[in-house]
């Protein structure tokens, strides 16, 4: 039984890194990464609003009016965190921006234990948390120096940018499948490179909100005493943020109208993206309190870099294909052992 739970953490954190590549094909559907992100939240705030009617959850809506505010916001990060991942995964590859969220998880959630902030107790600085921070530096450090880029037009396509190859569907999903069935090109320049630091930097903030969205829900669970009715609650409120952003972003004429009619023939897993987040909400709070929260994080964690890596090196789910190299696979063993090591000391 024991096993059965570590194998059902591993593979919880395999499906963040589904989830990230099935929001792109949603992406590429709507035309704009901040009507996907509303979109796909609102799948997982359906699924788990029925999840919690049917376990009998959902009762414990009645305890808001009682509950401080901030413990209502945790869901806030959740935009930031999915809008981020369909940006960055044509553009650094899944191991790379996973690598980057999970630096961003580990320095936050360093800060939150050494500081005992947001009503976590402190924790004491150890060599193996030294050592495992100082290991997940090493490992995105290495795995985005030798990182690779697809060609301009295909991340353009990935993300939902206007590009000629965009004139009719079909089109443009056969020069993608064509594309991503071939090696990545030769690595890309790293000179000048502003604006890859900028995608450097969204990618370690958004891993960054996610240990600090955990401490927020947590203290929401605490207050209502409903894991399932947390998991609702924070994604309904993830849904009304990104909406909100997404009509400001329209207001102010930054992004395009979303596009629903492309939506039929968007292929089917397309839609996977509300479910694997459903499903990743309510595995962690099962398993938490059966296998410990160090555990199931440094699982989850694993299990998200491994998944990520194996659709980089083959090209799933319709991403640009880079192989594993030797540097890279060194990288993806160092942010395992490092997390392993911050998370298990």
């Amino acid at each position: 039984m024991h096993f059965l739970l570590l194998t059902s953490a591993l593979l919880a954190g395999c499906l963040l890194a589904v989830q990230a590549a099935a929001n792109l094909q949603l992406n590429r559907a709507v035309g704009t990464p901040y009507g996907a992100a509303p979109l796909q939240l609102a799948v997982a705030a359906t699924l788990l609003a029925l999840l919690a009617l049917a376990v009998g959850a959902i009762g414990a809506v009645r305890l808001l009016p009682g509950v401080p505010v901030w413990h209502l916001l945790g869901g806030l990060a959740s935009p930031l965190y999915i809008t981020s991942g369909i940006l960055l995964f044509p553009r650094l590859g899944a191991l790379a921006a996973v690598g980057l969220f999970v630096t961003g998880q580990m320095l936050a959630s360093l800060g939150l234990d050494l500081f005992g902030a947001l009503d976590i107790p402190r924790k004491p600085v150890s060599i193996g948390i030294v050592l495992g921070a100082l290991a997940v530096l090493a490992g995105i450090t290495v795995i985005i120096r030798s990182q690779t880029a697809p060609p301009p037009a295909v991340a353009a396509t990935l993300t939902g940018a206007a590009t000629p190859a965009r004139a009719t569907s079909k089109a443009s999903t056969t020069a993608v499948r064509t594309v991503t069935a071939a090696p990545a090109p030769a690595p890309a320049k790293r000179g000048g490179g502003l604006a890859q630091s900028g995608w450097i930097v969204l990618g370690i903030v958004a891993g960054a909100v996610l240990p600090v969205q955990g401490a927020v829900n947590a203290r929401l669970r605490d207050d209502i005493q409903e894991p399932m009715a947390v998991g609702m609650i924070s994604f309904i409120v993830a849904t009304l943020a990104g909406l909100a952003v997404l009509l400001l972003l329209r207001a102010l004429d930054r992004t395009p109208r979303p596009q629903f009619r492309p939506l039929a023939g968007m292929p089917w897993w397309g839609w996977l993206g509300g479910a694997c987040a459903a499903a990743y909400v309510t595995a962690t709070f099962m398993l938490i309190p059966a296998i410990g929260a160090a555990t199931t994080v440094a699982l989850t964690v694993t299990g998200q870099q491994a998944a990520s890596a194996a659709i980089d090196h083959r090209g799933l789910l319709r991403l640009p294909r880079r192989p594993l190299t030797a540097p890279r696979l060194g990288g993806l063993a160092l942010l395992i052992a490092g997390s392993a090591l911050v998370q298990l000391t």
